[in-house]
This record gives C-alpha cells, sequence and structure tokens, in this order.
C-alpha cells in the first residue's frame, strides 16, 4: 500500500481542517507564515483530543475504523453543524464496507405524481432527481423560470446558463449553497458517473463551481427564501419547501409559493392567466423519463 491511499473520508477530512483558520479554533495564529492553509493535523488532533498520528492514518487513509465517538470528536473540532456531522459519519460507514457500485436505473416519476403537480397545487411545483434534474414539472413551474423545466439539471444551469443566476437573484451564498446540496444529496458516492460527467463539465467551465465544490461543504436545506425576477410579471419573493418523495428515496418535491395577498401571489396568479390561451399544452405536466441514467 502507498503512504496515502485515495479515499472520501480523508479527502473530507483534509479540505475541512485547511478551510479552519487557527483563531477560529480558539488557537493562537503562531509566528511567520504557515507552510498549510488552515490548520495544521496535529493542531486538529489536538482539537479532538486524539494523537496526530493517529489523524494522520485517517487522513492518508490508513485507517479506515474511526469509531463513532472519534467522529463526533473530529467534527467538534471541525466545528461541523449537524448536517455536516452527519455527511462525515456516512463517508466513514462507507469506508467501513465492501464498495459497491449501486445499480443506478433511470429516475422515473409516478404517473400519480405527475397528476398530483398539476391537480392539488395552485402553485409552481416540480420533482427533482439525485442529482438534481429536474424530472417533472407543472407549467406554472415551467413559466416561471427555465431552470424548472424537465430534463434541465438546476446545478448546472445556475452555474453555465448566462443570466440565469442573476434572474433567480443568486449570490455566491446561495450558488455555495446549491453546491453543497448537491454533495450532501450525493454523500459517499462520488465517483458514480454521472455525478462525475456533471461535475468535470462544471469544474472546466465555472472557477466558482469549481472553488467551491473543492471545499466539500454540506448543506440540508428543506425551506427557505426564493427571490427572482421574472421578465412578464416582474419581481417575486418566494418560499420553496422539498418533500421527500415516498418509495423514491433519491427524489425530492419542491413547492414555490407566495404569502397571502401579497404583490408576489397576485403576480403568480397573472403568470398563471398569461399561460392560458395555451391551456391544453402548458398545464399539463411533462416529464423527462426518457433522460439519460
Amino acid at each position: 500500500m502507498t503512504s496515502r491511499e485515495h479515499t472520501v473520508l480523508g479527502d473530507y477530512l483534509r479540505a475541512r481542517r485547511e478551510l479552519l483558520r487557527p483563531q477560529d479554533a480558539g488557537l493562537p495564529a503562531g509566528q511567520g507564515r504557515r507552510r498549510v492553509p488552515g490548520l495544521r493535523r496535529e493542531e486538529l488532533a489536538l482539537l479532538a483530543g486524539i494523537s496526530a498520528d493517529y489523524y494522520l492514518r485517517l487522513e492518508q487513509g490508513r485507517d479506515r475504523r474511526p469509531s463513532p465517538q472519534v467522529l463526533d470528536a473530529l467534527a467538534g473540532a471541525l466545528g461541523l453543524d449537524e448536517a455536516a456531522r452527519d455527511h462525515l459519519h456516512r463517508l466513514a460507514k462507507q469506508e467501513q464496507q465492501p464498495r459497491r457500485r449501486p445499480r443506478r436505473t433511470p429516475e422515473r416519476v409516478v404517473p400519480g405524481l405527475r397528476r398530483l403537480l398539476e391537480s392539488a397545487f395552485g402553485a409552481p411545483a416540480y420533482v427533482q432527481g439525485r442529482l438534481m434534474d429536474v424530472l417533472a414539472a407543472n407549467g406554472l413551474a415551467q413559466a416561471l423560470s427555465p431552470a424548472y423545466a424537465p430534463g434541465t439539471n438546476v446545478v448546472r444551469a445556475m452555474f453555465l446558463e448566462p443570466g440565469l443566476a442573476q434572474t433567480h437573484g443568486a449570490g455566491e451564498h446561495d450558488l455555495a449553497g446549491l453546491v453543497a446540496c448537491l454533495r450532501r444529496q450525493v454523500g459517499p458516492d462520488v465517483d458514480d458517473p454521472r455525478l462525475t460527467e456533471l461535475v468535470g463539465e462544471l469544474s472546466v467551465r465555472s472557477e466558482p463551481f469549481r472553488r467551491l465544490w473543492a471545499r466539500q461543504d454540506v448543506r440540508a436545506p428543506a425551506r427557505g427564501p426564493l427571490r427572482l425576477h421574472h421578465p412578464q410579471v416582474g419581481p417575486l419573493e418566494l418560499h420553496y419547501e422539498k418533500l421527500l418523495v415516498p418509495d423514491a428515496r433519491d427524489q425530492q418535491l419542491v413547492v414555490l409559493s407566495a404569502e397571502p395577498g401579497s404583490p408576489s401571489a397576485e403576480a403568480l396568479t397573472l403568470l398563471g392567466a398569461l399561460q392560458e390561451p395555451g391551456a391544453h399544452e402548458s398545464r399539463r405536466t411533462i416529464s423527462a423519463d426518457n433522460q439519460a441514467p
């Protein structure tokens, strides 16, 4: 075995360690120029209450069986929140099990859910898959933004489609959150072929994505605000909720809503009315079931 073996756990620990400044961890910054970004290995080991040699073995992939107590100590030393702590445990669990490539089949939305998108919501709604591909969307969601068209990958669209992030009012923090959500969605399965293809394309074509992906941030927002400017109805202040789809663990139902009686609610009503001339086509749910696995 080489002195260092690539592991998702080791990569994650190193990325998080390099982002943490000594002063953030209550340590003196030290004199002179530091040779490494963030904390040194021995500094993190000290904060976690483990030996520097043992931490080195974890980061280099020479020890793949840290106890839950050690992982919790490392999470505390790194200042990880609940979502990131859970992610750390998932990575460690993956390392302790035989590596099996899960069999991926094309993501499909059941017919009942596609009907529900149109019939039960007077609001934009869509279903997204494991890599944030839009699998199905109602007419109002598609009229709201091209990012919600079936077959679109939301992360790819936000980073590569000209002007789309600006239309959605997505600043650096919002884009970072989007990348962190994708990282949490895939968990330890970072060498999935479709993910590799997506990350490869985005890393080559977008420096901001490449930088954010390297941070290995993890975030799990199930709800939050969304501001965008629509070319027909103007600015909208919306709220999104993400709900897990039963019997489809990698799918989420995303529903966007506006405060009742607000200008944004009126704008959504107007946007819906603007779709009426082509109601038969614009109001039916379009699925992207034939997309590549």
